[in-house]
C-alpha cells in the first residue's frame, strides 16, 4: 500500500494494489504472482487474482492534481495488482501514524474518481490457474 509520505517526498517506488467486487472478478481463476483466488463470480473477460494492470503512458496526468500526479506515475511506471475483493479500489495507508496526512498531501477518495478501466493496459503473465481450493501446506522446520 502507497503512504502519504511517499506522495509527500514524490515518488512511489512499487506497485499498488487494487480491489474489486467479487462479481468483476474472474470466476474462480487467478494468476501468478498471485498464489491463490477466492470464490469469484465474474465474466471470463474480467481480470483474475494476481492480474496487473498498468496507466497508459500516453494518459495526461498533468491535468490530475499534485498528489494524483505522484499515484499516477507510479500506475504508469509499476502498475497495479488485483489483489482482493471487496468495494475500495484503491487503498492506501492509515495517515494517524506518519509526518505526513492525505489532506496535507492534497489526495482524497476523488483524486484519482476520471482514471476509468480504458485508460490500463493489462500485462500479461501467463495461463490462469483454477481455483481448487486443494490447499498444501509446508510445516515450517526450524
Amino acid at each position: 500500500m502507497f503512504s502519504a509520505e511517499e506522495v509527500a517526498a514524490g515518488e512511489i517506488n512499487h506497485a499498488i494494489r487494487f480491489i474489486l467486487p467479487n462479481s468483476m472478478i474472474r470466476a474462480k481463476k487467478y494468476v501468478a504472482p498471485a498464489t491463490h483466488g477466492t470464490n469469484t463470480t465474474g465474466p471470463m473477460t474480467s481480470i483474475p487474482y494476481g492480474g496487473h494492470m498498468r496507466l497508459r503512458a500516453d494518459y495526461p496526468i498533468e491535468n490530475l492534481s499534485p498528489g494524483a500526479q505522484v499515484i499516477a506515475k507510479a500506475l504508469q511506471k509499476y502498475g497495479m495488482y488485483m489483489s482482493d475483493g471487496g468495494n475500495i479500489a484503491l487503498t492506501a495507508q492509515s495517515d494517524v501514524y506518519g509526518c505526513a496526512t492525505w489532506d496535507g498531501v492534497g489526495v482524497d477518495p476523488f483524486s484519482l474518481e476520471d482514471l476509468k478501466a480504458t485508460d490500463f493496459e493489462v500485462i500479461d503473465h501467463g495461463p490462469t490457474i483454477d481455483v481448487t481450493y486443494e490447499c498444501e501446506r509446508t510445516p515450517i522446520m526450524e
